[in-house]
Order: C-alpha cells, then sequence, then structure tokens
C-alpha cells in the first residue's frame, strides 16, 4: 500500500494513500495501471530518445522538469527522503518552488513524491510514458495529481502531489510506540467512498480498462481475480475484485496476504468470504481494534457488498457505480456516524 489521510477517496497511480492534513479528513488513493500502452506507441528500447519525447502528449498542466532540479529537490536522493519502493520504481520526498518547480529547501516551496524509474527496459518505459500520457490527461477531485516528469537519456521520473500521512498499510496495520493503530469506521467508510468514487471516474473516462492495486508492487496473483490469474487481462471487473479485497482489509485489519497466518488465513478472501454472508458470524472477521464502535447493520452492508465484488464470475460482480451507490446510502440510511 501507498501513501494518505485527506477530504476524499484518491486513486493514484503511484499508491494506495490516505492523510491529514489540517483539518482535512481522509483521502485515499488506489494505484491504476492501462491495461496496454496507446497502439501508437512504439517503444524500441529503453534509451532509444529518438522519438521518446514525441511520445508523449501535450498537457497544460504537466511539467517537463530537468534531472537536476529532481535531483536537488530529494537532496540527491538521500536515504532520508525514501518514501517507497514499487515494482517500477522507487519514490522520494522532495520540495519545489510552486510556481517556478525548482528545487526547494525542504519544508518550504511544496512537497513531491518524485517516482524514480527502475533500469528495466521496454516494460519499464512502457509504463512510464502510459502514466505520463493517460494520467496526465485526468483531472479529479479523487485522483492523486500527476504534476510532471522527467525525460533525460536514461532517466524516466514522474512527479506527483505529496500525500502527508503516510500509507494505509501504516494505519491499518502497523503498530505504534502505544500499540496498534487504528481507523475509525467513519473513516473507514470515507476511504471505501474515495477510493470508490477515482474508480468509477477511471472507468467512465475512457474506453480503456484499469487494474486497482492495493500497492504498487502490481496484483498479487494470491490476492487476484481468477481470470486475471489465468489470463493477465486486466479488466473493470479485476478493478471490482481488487475494491472487495480492499474492503474486506477495511472491516478485518488484516492484510490481503499474511504469510505469518497458518492454513486459510493466509489469504484474506479464502479466510473472511464464508462469514461475510452470515449476519451472526461476520463478528468472527471485524477488526478488534474498533472496539465494536461500528453499526452492524452498515458493517453487514459492507460485507454483502464485498461478497458480490468477490464473486468467482465476473460477470457476476456489480459494476463500480453500483458499489459506489451502496457505499453512499450508509450515509443516507445514518449507518454511520459522520455526513459528507
Amino acid at each position: 500500500m501507498g501513501n494518505c489521510l485527506g477530504s476524499s477517496g484518491k486513486v493514484d497511480t503511484a499508491q494506495i494513500s490516505h492523510a491529514t492534513s489540517g483539518s482535512r479528513v481522509p483521502k485515499f488513493s488506489i494505484r491504476t495501471e492501462r491495461s496496454s500502452a496507446p497502439s501508437s506507441l512504439t517503444i524500441q528500447s529503453f534509451s532509444d530518445k529518438s522519438n521518446a519525447s514525441s511520445e508523449i502528449l501535450s498537457s497544460p498542466n504537466l511539467k517537463a522538469l530537468t534531472f537536476n532540479e529532481l535531483k536537488n529537490s530529494t537532496r540527491n536522493f538521500h536515504p532520508d527522503s525514501f518514501l517507497g519502493e514499487g515494482r517500477f520504481g522507487y519514490v522520494f520526498k522532495g520540495w519545489i518552488d510552486e510556481y517556478t518547480c525548482s528545487a526547494a529547501k525542504p519544508g518550504s516551496g511544496m512537497a513531491i513524491a518524485v517516482k524514480k524509474l527502475k533500469s528495466e527496459r521496454f516494460q519499464g518505459h512502457k509504463k512510464w510514458l502510459t502514466e505520463v500520457n493517460y494520467i496526465g490527461q485526468l483531472h479529479h477531485p479523487n485522483l492523486i495529481k500527476l504534476i510532471g516528469y522527467c525525460l533525460e537519456g536514461e532517466n524516466r521520473l514522474l512527479v506527483y502531489e505529496f500525500m502527508p500521512k503516510g500509507s494505509l498499510e501504516n494505519h491499518l496495520f502497523k503498530r505504534g510506540p502505544q500499540g496498534p493503530q487504528s481507523l475509525s469506521w467513519e473513516i473507514r467508510i470515507k476511504v471505501a467512498i474515495g477510493a470508490a468514487r477515482g474508480l468509477c471516474f477511471l472507468h467512465e473516462a475512457k474506453p480503456h480498462e484499469f487494474n486497482a492495486k492495493i500497492s504498487d508492487h502490481g496484483p498479487s496473483k494470491a490476492a487476484a481475480a481468477r481470470e486475471y490469474v489465468t489470463t493477465g487481462r486486466v479488466t473493470t471487473k479485476n478493478d471490482v475484485y481488487s475494491f472487495g479485497v480492499l474492503l474486506l482489509e477495511l472491516l478485518s485489519g488484516r492484510r490481503a496476504i499474511n504469510r505469518t497466518k497458518v492454513g486459510t488465513e493466509q489469504i484474506l478472501v479464502n479466510w473472511a468470504k464464508p462469514y461475510l454472508g452470515d449476519k451472526k458470524q461476520l463478528f468472527r472477521i471485524m477488526d478488534t481494534n474498533l472496539k465494536g464502535q461500528y453499526p452492524q447493520k452498515g458493517a453487514y452492508m459492507i460485507a454483502t457488498l464485498a461478497l458480490k465484488c468477490l464473486s468467482t464470475e465476473a460477470k457476476f460482480r456489480p459494476k463500480m457505480g453500483e458499489v459506489l451507490v451502496t457505499l453512499e446510502q450508509l450515509v443516507n440510511l445514518k449507518m454511520t456516524h459522520f455526513v459528507f
């Protein structure tokens, strides 16, 4: 999982995250990936510079930054600036001037998250180019903003808005100095609704298919939809399945995969699925860190929704629009303790 706690769920091409900044309430982001690069692109090698610049689509809000600017903004990619590692790159925190985009001193200017592509060739460049050309054209309150990019020689970097409070993983799964951290029921539902809004936008924005990922490492086959494991083909129905896994994580406070568990409990879907449709047994999978502070009817609605999203047959899974309507009913029916 990736980077954020703020006012609405965000779908991110870099990480899943939520962040609290000032008066902002939880913000959430899910990594997305288009199934393939635009068909018009022909990429011969990672270092082939002849057509690389011309392959980048123009966008008024997307800035081209130099490698030196990003190097200086992250203090030469200093270990203290390191935020995390994904399948395609390393992410560092940096600071730039909001208007000139030149490097700024830490704590001044605008904080950014800089993803530095690993030294992979075709696949890495293809993925990088897809993110620049597609995400660079999209703007929505529930999408983490792609600010700019760097294309110089072998260097491929992406620059995103920075989400200040770390990852959903940190808040939901990891223990702090005073014991386990816990997100309230209200925050968990707000995270789910925001993420659903972002995915709905992506599904409706273009006739392309996406993959919602729980982390920057790509979907683990042990927690992915069956048809994805079998074919490797990314579809909107895969997204819905992945969103079902996310709902289970929010309900249970458990990771999608946990090798420290024994047997069936290692895979969250396998362990939780038998309890999702049973009101009397649902308590067995609920996060004990919630200390019972959640509406039982609301929890059952989420569990039932997760069960539909996790249908083995893709055709039986709901569309993300239907998922969002169901989640928003939790608010309308006052099954949470907050109002949007």
